[in-house]
């Protein structure tokens, strides 16, 4: 019996680590492209930024810059100039890296400095995207190759709640945009589920 019990204990939390945090989303018939409002309308734009990457810190100055290919360039330096990176994300979501301090330029920080800005950006390939709801949220949903992007908003799609990267069964980056002025948000926080690797901008007012 004892070893029925525990063979039960065992098989219960390997069914439940399993499941999806998504699952009891129900399909609806609102709007994929309610969400596109909330697409930060950067121009010129920059960020007071503090990065944490597991022991390492870094701190300074990003700066969003539209140019007039409609191109967006994106660079990270410290207040005395010195360059971390400079990425070029390009009007039909193709991504250009200009330039990646030698001790980060590593294929795999790169891909995800890549794919955390591309959520910021939230340009969403909205062709298959249906949406889905519980109690209090709708949630856009945007397949990717390994999972889903989810565009959480109030029940209204009035305001943007948070945007999460999954994989098949749970979030593994969230971005949080607040306080949007003139289409931009004042503030934007990225934070990695699984490892630390978290991004804090915080707008600086010129």
């Amino acid at each position: 019996m004892r070893s029925l019990l525990l063979s039960s204990i065992l098989l219960t939390g390997l069914l439940s680590g399993c499941s999806s945090a998504y699952k009891n989303l129900q399909q609806t018939n609102a709007d994929v492209q309610c969400i596109t409002k909330f697409r930060p309308q950067f121009t010129n734009t920059l960020y007071s930024t503090q990065v944490d990457v597991l022991k390492h810190h870094l701190s300074g100055l990003l700066f969003f810059k539209q140019m007039p290919d409609s191109s967006l360039r994106v660079v990270f330096a410290n207040e005395m100039g010195f360059k971390f990176f400079d990425f070029e994300f390009t009007k039909d979501g193709g991504f250009v890296k200009h330039y990646m301090l030698d001790k980060m330029d590593k294929k795999a920080v790169v891909k995800t400095l890549r794919g955390d800005f591309e959520l910021v950006l939230l340009r969403p390939d909205l062709s298959r995207a249906t949406v889905k709801q519980d109690s209090n949220y709708h949630y856009v949903v945007v397949p990717t190759e390994k999972g889903n992007n989810y565009y959480i908003t109030d029940t209204a799609c009035q305001r943007l709640e948070r945007i999460e990267k999954s994989s098949r069964r749970k979030p593994v980056v969230k971005v949080w945009m607040e306080h949007y002025t003139a289409g931009v948000p004042d503030t934007i926080n990225i934070r990695h589920q699984g490892f630390k690797f978290n991004i804090s901008l915080q707008r600086v007012q010129k």
